[in-house]
């Protein structure tokens, strides 16, 4: 994945935010869902400046963000919060490519340092 971005030229603060929000809404399908397989996606728009990642599993449940915050002892608990702060937007739908849901996440390809 990190290849694909870099040869779409995205800055590399952009490029280390789409891996870690990959690997966050990966992990969450993998581990609250049932899904036997998930389908990952990337689309960068045609004036490359907005890049939709989206992660498609079989579980029909709409992602919502924790009811209580995770505490610090706890391993588990802050993958979306995470999500929250890296992306612009982010949310879930039902999936027109899997029997269940997808969980996307946009972000902008910014230079520098963030906003």
């Amino acid at each position: 994945m990190r290849d694909l971005l870099r040869a779409w030229k995205l800055p590399g603060d952009t490029c280390c935010d789409a891996v870690l929000l990959v690997s966050e809404l990966t992990t969450n399908a993998v581990l609250h869902t049932g899904s036997g397989r998930v389908l990952c996606g990337l689309t960068l728009t045609g004036d490359g400046r907005r890049l939709r990642i989206e992660l498609h599993d079989e579980d029909s449940t709409p992602v919502r963000m924790p009811e209580h915050p995770a505490g610090p002892g706890e391993e588990s608990g802050r993958g979306l919060l995470l999500v929250q702060q890296l992306a612009d937007s982010w949310g879930s739908a039902r999936s027109a490519r899997a029997e269940g849901k997808v969980v996307w996440a946009e972000l902008t390809a910014h230079s520098g340092g963030r906003p």
